[in-house]
């Protein structure tokens, strides 16, 4: 690992020491942050495999369900049943802050609370067939926006954790070593010199005792 490009000086020895407590500070919260985001995700990734199993089998029936009234109601009929539908709602989207990432919330309010109001045709010229495909498409419907919501999350979850394991691996393995071998660069200077100096002053000593030996002389 290359040192940095520093003074060997004891100011800048500080500073790096400062610096490298501070890196490893951060690489302790952004590991901690990682795993909880792991968590999480591996969470909703396992509620995302439920949902869609629920939502494709539903949408599955009402599909099946929708096939019979079309072969048993003829196409002017069923056009004109579902042409002006009763029932409206309104979706809200909002956000939550998880762990630093902001997921969708998704909140939904109905025109009316009767749950009659699904159907917007009368029942003397269609069958139940088509009752029952837009019951199994009005139950589906929150699930649906809920593995919206899950869906999205899980996106922008997994975003999150890459650039969080970027994060985590350059501080592990780049910044944290660096430091570390900067400071035994500088440390291992500073003690050079300062064996130097006292090599020196040694030196200076015996010459200023040898002077003083001479002049008693």
């Amino acid at each position: 690992m290359a040192t940095m490009n520093v003074n060997p000086t004891r100011m800048e020895l500080t500073n790096l020491k400062r610096k490298l407590a501070t890196a490893r500070r951060g690489h302790k919260l952004l590991k901690d942050k990682r795993d909880e985001l792991m968590r999480r995700f591996l969470e909703l990734v396992r509620e995302n495999k439920a949902l869609r199993r629920e939502v494709e089998q539903a949408l599955s029936q009402a599909n099946n369900h929708m096939a019979i009234a079309r072969s048993v109601i003829q196409k002017e009929i069923l056009d004109v049943a579902l042409m002006l539908p009763k029932q409206e709602l309104q979706l809200e989207v909002g956000t939550q802050n998880v762990m630093s990432v902001q997921i969708p919330v998704f909140n939904t309010r109905l025109k009316t609370n009767d749950e009659n109001d699904i159907y917007s045709y009368g029942y003397a010229f269609t069958s139940s067939d088509l009752d029952d495909a837009v019951r199994a498409l009005s139950d589906v419907f929150s699930q649906m926006l809920r593995l919206a919501e899950v869906e999205k999350s899980c996106q922008l979850m997994a975003a999150e954790i890459e650039k969080t394991r970027r994060r985590v691996n350059a501080l592990e393995y780049v910044m944290i070593p660096q430091y570390q071998e900067t400071i035994r660069y500088i440390t291992m200077k500073l003690d050079e010199n300062e064996r130097s100096t006292t090599t020196r002053l040694m030196k200076v000593k015996d010459m200023m005792l040898a002077q003083a030996h001479n002049y008693d002389l």
